[in-house]
């Protein structure tokens, strides 16, 4: 089947959050007008793909300029449907879960918040996040923007299909057993699970009995993912972590370690060894 593409001649055209955010700077377009192709792009493309658990487009277009000098400030985003948003549902994928709005925001999404971005709307994710795709039964399946007849993978995969249609061009996702980096696999994005504090805590992970669920994002360069991590420290040092910083190219240490395979019982598949 086709591949499914929200990407236009608007003001987004297929800038990164980066480079819109710089071109909203420097005023060659207003963030109101970035947050009004967001939601004519969602519009367009999410039939197709069901990626979005819940929209809120009106109250998006108010907040598109409420705060006008932030590091993201302007940017659209979507918000997994795991992590609370003031005044929207939290449904965790589940027919289980009431829909009465939120009354707070989660603590990562208080830290989106204060860097400028403005929700959309929440985005799909399978039942409490526990499947490796992404087709919940109170939302119905969410499909690849790649190709329809595909998987976005999971847990985050209405972000994942989000970015990669050129909806948005960076989400929230979050990751515990590969639920950023797999659908950033299937998708073609940029998914980094980073080290355990170094952004805040989901919510009830003290509760589980290994600490392996971490927040993050889903972009499609490699910058925009690096610009939102030095922004959000400078929002919430992470404490015992060294500094990250602006990255803007290779560092002096570049070294990336890996191995092809688990154990004798458990020998790779010959095709996967040859990618690596």
């Amino acid at each position: 089947m086709d591949a499914v593409s929200a990407f236009d001649d608007d003001v987004m055209g297929t800038f990164d959050a980066v480079a819109l955010r710089a071109r909203i700077r420097r005023r060659e377009v207003r963030a109101a007008e970035v947050v009004d192709a967001a939601i004519g792009r969602a519009e367009k493309v999410n039939p197709d793909i069901n990626a979005i658990a819940t929209a809120c487009f009106d109250a998006a277009r108010g907040e598109a300029a409420r705060f006008g000098s932030r590091p993201f400030s302007g940017i659209p985003t979507f918000v997994k449907d795991t992590d609370p948003i003031i005044g929207m549902p939290l449904r965790f994928g589940s027919h289980g879960m009431p829909t009465d709005p939120s009354t707070k925001d989660s603590d990562f999404v208080a830290q989106m918040r204060a860097l400028g971005m403005v929700f959309l709307g929440k985005s799909t994710t399978p039942e409490f996040g526990l499947t490796g795709t992404t087709e919940a039964l109170v939302y119905g399946p969410t499909r690849n923007p790649w190709n329809l007849e595909y998987s976005t993978g999971g847990s985050s995969g209405g972000a994942a299909a989000l970015v990669a249609a050129g909806v948005v061009p960076i989400a929230h996702a979050n990751d515990g057993g590969g639920s950023i980096r797999v659908p950033a696999s299937c998708c073609g994005l940029v998914g980094l699970k980073p080290s355990r504090g170094r952004l805040p805590d989901v919510e009830g992970a003290a509760f589980l009995p290994v600490k392996i669920i971490h927040q993050g994002v889903l972009s499609r360069t490699v910058r925009d993912t690096a610009r939102f991590y030095a922004e959000a420290e400078g929002f919430r040092p992470a404490r015992g972590l060294p500094k990250i910083g602006r990255v803007e190219g290779p560092g002096p240490r570049r070294r990336i370690q890996f191995f092809t395979q688990w154990s004798d019982e458990h020998q790779t598949a010959p095709a996967c060894e040859a990618a690596v």
